[in-house]
């Protein structure tokens, strides 16, 4: 009898267990999804002193190879 009691109690403890991490979960993808992972950070983006500043007429002084810096 004990031993059915103390499988009982682990299978209780275990299904409560997976259903805290499923709504851990949930919650997780849940403030995932409200941010916008989309809309990087202007310093990440180009770096200061970094960006296109259209046509001058003057050779670039060095190619852009898509690395900072």
């Amino acid at each position: 009898m004990e031993t059915v009691f103390a499988l009982a109690t682990g299978a209780l403890l275990i299904a409560l267990g997976m259903r805290l991490i499923h709504r851990l979960n949930a919650q997780h993808d849940a403030r995932i999804a409200a941010y916008l992972f989309s809309d990087p950070y202007p310093a990440i983006a180009r770096p200061p002193g970094h960006g296109h500043h259209g046509q001058t007429g003057q050779a670039p002084s060095r190619r852009l190879t898509g690395t900072w810096p």
